[in-house]
């Protein structure tokens, strides 16, 4: 298993955008191949090209997320924050943690928890989590996250799937 010495975390570039994409299309492979069907993940992988062009007008706008790479510069872990939609309004947050995403070879080395850190600090936050995603939802608890009893059931692609929001609301 690597240890954190071996990858650096930085905030991510436009040329960064599709490696990035790729990497989280790997990292959904691993962590959702028993929720979903290989059609799920073909679909998501005919969709790049639009997500490319979209998280580069992303970036050319103002947003960002940070990358983690490894010491031969490829992207094994990314994770970004946004702040909370109204909807969540309710959470008493105002960050939400929109993605954190590493690749299965990281699990248990820290790289998560060194992505979090810095994406949130302390803050308090909410992020959303997939029902039968028991090994995230254990992570998120670790870090001081808890269900709250809020759920939304999922569409287009995702149809079939319960996300769970859970909030850390004291970091």
């Amino acid at each position: 298993m690597p240890e954190l010495k071996d990858y650096r975390i930085r905030p991510a570039t436009a040329a960064d955008v599709r490696p990035a994409l790729e990497m989280k299309l790997a990292a959904w492979r691993q962590a959702y191949s028993g929720l979903r069907g290989d059609e799920f993940f073909a679909f998501h992988e005919e969709q790049l090209e639009g997500q490319v062009a979209w998280w580069e007008r992303g970036l050319a706008n103002g947003a960002g997320f940070c990358i983690a790479e490894d010491v031969d510069g490829r992207i094994i872990g990314l994770a970004g924050g946004t702040p909370v939609i109204d909807e969540d309004r309710d959470a008493g947050v105002d960050i939400e943690l929109g993605m954190l995403y590493i690749l299965a070879d990281y699990y248990g080395s820290g790289l998560g928890a060194h992505l979090l850190q810095v994406v949130l600090g302390q803050r308090p936050a909410l992020v959303w989590v997939l029902q039968g995603n028991e090994r995230a939802v254990a992570f998120y608890r670790k870090h001081g996250f808890e269900l709250d009893g809020v759920s939304e059931e999922l569409t287009g692609s995702w149809n079939g799937l319960t996300e769970l929001r859970m909030v850390r609301r004291n970091g």
